[in-house]
């Protein structure tokens, strides 16, 4: 089993105890800048309404804009892996990190969707380059650090995202969607400014064993090398169903309490920082969940509960009942991706934990645009039981493949 998914902590005068003081100081960096990125994510999505009024456009129009991220994203993930590789990962989470704080304040500047889906297409870059980056350094620290903290960072966005949304759902009613995200920006830079010399200071931990460990798993397992790519694919599309949900709520669920139950703007931003806080609480117990059920029954779980919790929350007829479809849907789908990634790290190393990461992302930024073409066809609540779907599918395909990528005989312990 690759180091990625192996238990062992650093000892002092051990392979890492010396540098556990670098180490904890560059972990805390990075779990701020997953965080800020969910902030700073969350602070745009609870002002789509507004800005959806500011510009004019219908729902396939800001499905169209929406799909600017998407587009942007995508090109950026494609490049910022060989751009990691030439100048480190580190550097390219801080430089992203700044152009993710500066094109957050363009949407706001917008008058047409024309318009939006341009400046989109620059935030959406700023997204892909910056999550991609971070996962890549992420993935060097937990093989440096010999344990399974992974977990952590992702809980650290969703938290960033519940305060993003919080503090967005606070001032809705009476801050401009302008003077809100130029704020943001000046939050993202500052917090960058702060964080940024950590990363820069230090290059991207990675142990000669974990390489080693690394390279033997991406052409390892009885069923070879191509086996092994095809059951990565799988996993990898078990977190695009899920992160199609997350996405799917994070641009449209305050979309959805405000125009189809007519919820104050300030309840129907706080739909989405309720969603973020309960996936935050689950990601925080994932490790017990797992412990105890195991992760086929955690992904067939998750799955089942993340599809009732987006019927409630779609077809409800009144706001609580849909907020409380939300949070049972945020505590579904929290540890999917997780699993999800850590049964492809286990196939295929750190090759396999991005193969799967940015399929996963893909379904996040793919997903709303296409809640939006479906809101025009039939309606909004209609589209979102979309997310439902997905969710039960990953249920599905999670317990089909239950027994893939198992350790070979002699692995459970090493």
């Amino acid at each position: 089993m690759p180091l990625l998914n192996k238990v062992r902590t650093a000892v002092p005068g051990g392979p890492g105890g010396d540098t556990a003081p670098s180490l904890s100081r560059l972990r805390s960096a990075l779990t701020l800048f997953f965080a800020l990125d969910g902030f700073l994510f969350a602070g745009w999505v609870v002002r789509i309404p507004a800005i959806k009024q500011q510009t004019g456009a219908s729902a396939s129009d800001l499905g169209l804009a929406l799909l600017g991220v998407s587009a942007g994203a995508v090109v950026t993930m494609t490049l910022t892996g060989r751009l990691c590789r030439r100048h480190g990962s580190h550097a390219v989470t801080v430089v992203t990190a700044v152009l993710l704080s500066l094109s957050i304040a363009l949407p706001a500047l917008t008058r047409s969707p024309l318009a939006l889906g341009l400046v989109l297409l620059v935030f959406g870059a700023a997204y892909g380059g910056i999550n991609v980056a971070m996962n890549s350094a992420a993935v060097d620290l937990v093989a440096a650090l010999r344990r399974p903290v992974m977990p952590s960072f992702h809980a650290a966005f969703s938290l960033g995202g519940m305060l993003g949304a919080g503090l967005g759902g606070l001032v809705a009613g009476s801050v401009s969607p302008t003077a809100h995200l130029l704020g943001l920006t000046v939050v993202g830079l500052l917090l960058t400014a702060a964080a940024g010399p950590v990363l820069l200071r230090q290059p991207s931990p990675a142990p000669p064993e974990a390489v080693q460990a690394d390279r033997s798993a991406d052409g390892g397992g009885p069923r070879g090398k191509g086996g092994a790519r095809g059951l990565v694919v799988v996993f990898g599309v078990i977190a695009l169903c899920t992160a199609y949900g997350e996405g799917a709520l994070a641009d449209w669920g305050a979309l959805h309490l405000e125009q189809d139950l007519q919820a104050h703007p300030g309840v129907a931003a706080a739909g989405y920082s309720l969603f973020a806080l309960t996936m935050t609480v689950g990601r925080l117990s994932g490790t017990a969940l797992l412990e105890r059920l195991g992760q086929t029954r955690t992904l067939v779980a998750g799955g089942a509960t993340a599809a009732a919790g987006m019927l409630l929350g779609a077809l409800a007829p009144s706001v609580w009942a849909a907020l409380l479809g939300f949070a049972v849907t945020g505590l579904g789908l929290a540890n999917i991706f997780p699993v999800a990634v850590a049964r492809a790290g286990a196939l295929a190393g750190p090759s396999g934990v991005a193969t799967a990461s940015t399929l996963g992302y893909g379904g996040m930024l793919l997903g709303p645009p296409s809640i939006g073409f479906l809101a025009d066809w039939f309606s909004l609540p209609v589209a979102l039981t979309t997310v439902a779907v997905l969710a039960a599918g990953a249920a599905v395909i999670g317990y089909a493949s239950r027994n893939a990528g198992a350790p070979r005989r002699g692995e459970e312990r090493a």
